[in-house]
Order: C-alpha cells, then structure tokens, then sequence
C-alpha cells in the first residue's frame, strides 16, 4: 500500500470511529459518568416524559453513587413511582419501604405504598399504612375512604362507619363516600336509608348508570323486582358497557324463572369481558 493509501485509510478508520464515541457519549444508557445530581435530575426530565424505564436506570445508578444521601428519600420514591408504572409491583413496594426508612411519617409514600397494596390484593398490609397516616393526618380523604372499604371487606361496620361519617364531615358531597355509606346501610339491612341516599345521588346526577344499579340492587333485596328492573334498563341505557346491570338483571330474571332473558344477559356480560368460567353455574342454571 502506498503512502497517500495507508494515509487515507487512517483518516477513513478516523471518519468512522468518531461518530461511535459520538454516539455513545450521547446515549442515554451512557449514565456512568454523571454526578448524583445530574442523574436525578433527568430521572426527573424522564418521568415527565413517560420514559419509566431510562427513569429506572438513572435513579439506580444514583442511588449506587450516594447511598448515604438524605436526599435519597426522594429518588426512592421516585423510584416506586416509576417501578409501580413498569408494573413492578413488589420493586415499588421494595422503594417505598426504602423512602420511609428515611422519613417514616410521610403521607405521601405511604399513600403511595398503601396504593400498590390494595391494587396487589393486599389490603391488611395497606390497613397499618392508612392508619399511619390518619395518625398523622385526622383529615386526610383518601385515607379515611379506604380504610373504610378494607373494614366494609372484613364486615366491621361499625369502624366502617365511623370513618364514612368522618369523610363527609370534612367533604360533604364525596361521591364516594356517600355511596359506601348506602352500601353499608344496604349490608347492615337498613334498605331505606339506603336508598333515601342513592335516590338524594340521583337526583343530583341522572345520568350516572352506577347509582342506579346501586339503587337496582337494593330493590332486588326488597322484594321490588320490578323497579329494579326499570332501574336496571335505565342504567343499560346510559351505559350498554356496564357489566354489572347485566349480571345483576341476569340474576332476577333466573330468579323469575325467565331463563331465557336470563342467558341472554351472562352471555352479554361474559362479551363485555367477565371470564366464561365465573358464570358458569349461572349458565347452567339457565338450561
């Protein structure tokens, strides 16, 4: 090879690696080189951004920079947000635990964690979390809901109660604690307060295809099939989706004996997305 040659390849390999350093100096898996701060920093820019999986990595690699650091509650926090909306769950869990090593009595991690707990089925270990905050938080909304629900779930109405009533003392219209109250008075088979609270919601908001269904299965234990019936058409009407009116008039009419408006109605419900298996004695019952 002559001189020019061997002179042009050199520049040539120099044309080509320079972009490849480039390109990984510029990568954003090239995280290793920045400080504690500029890694949390863009964690931060890419939570914003919905890019929870580069998120992940740079708080990781923070984390393994200063382990020490007191601002680490934050970044595990941040941490369990990011993992809860990858969808892993027990890492988020793993982070919110690690942040409250650090401030223990924070309402929001421990909303947060209490949040990933019920999602995950695991409503005795959200119960303590709810409680810290109320200790913390007499007032909080969120927290008083649902602990609510977890002591409607373990039937102690009376807790259950106490903690609906503290709800609406603070937010007098809440939707939600308004109807877990008529569903409570509808289990501890006080009918019509119950329904003394759902036709107050109606009245407010006609159009809400769930009241109705509420108020449709109160009327079924009353023994008034009918105006469950009429409800339960109207809730269909605002919301053809709504699984629940289906499944509900589906267990009237069987009860009726109208078997075929009975299947008729399963099977609808099991096109809106109920598994085939959950109806199957019901579909039986329907022969």
């Amino acid at each position: 090879m002559n001189r020019s040659n061997a002179g042009s390849g050199r520049c040539g390999m120099r044309r080509r690696v320079f972009p490849l350093v480039l390109f990984f100096l510029l990568s954003p898996f090239a995280v290793c080189a920045q400080t504690y701060q500029q890694l949390s920093e863009r964690a931060v820019e890419c939570i914003e951004k919905d890019s929870f999986a580069l998120a992940e990595r740079l708080l990781l690699q923070a984390l393994k920079l200063e382990p020490t650091n007191e601002k680490n509650a934050m970044l595990f926090s941040n941490l369990g947000l990011v993992q809860r909306r990858l969808g892993k769950y027990d890492e988020a869990i793993e982070s919110y635990t690690f942040a409250l090593n650090f401030v223990p009595l924070s309402v929001p991690i421990l909303l947060n964690r209490a949040a990933i707990y019920m999602e995950t089925g695991k409503m005795n270990k959200a119960y303590p979390d709810y409680c810290l905050v109320l200790d913390e938080d007499k007032s909080n909304g969120e927290a008083l809901l649902m602990r609510a629900y977890i002591y409607m779930s373990r039937k102690d109405y009376v807790n259950a109660r106490i903690d609906y009533k503290r709800l609406l003392e603070i937010e007098p219209q809440s939707y939600n604690a308004r109807l877990g109250l008529a569903t409570l008075e509808q289990k501890e088979g006080k009918f019509q307060a119950s329904l003394e609270i759902l036709d107050g919601m109606i009245a407010e908001q006609p159009k809400d295809a769930v009241l109705y269904v509420a108020r449709a299965d109160v009327e079924r234990e009353m023994k008034r099939d009918e105006l469950a019936l009429m409800d339960l058409e109207e809730a269909i009407r605002l919301d053809p989706s709504l699984v629940d009116a289906y499944l509900l008039r589906g267990g009237i009419y069987l009860a009726q004996e109208k078997k075929r408006l009975a299947k008729a109605d399963f099977e609808k419900a099991i096109s809106l997305g109920v598994p085939a298996a959950d109806l199957y004695e019901q579909l039986r019952a329907c022969r």
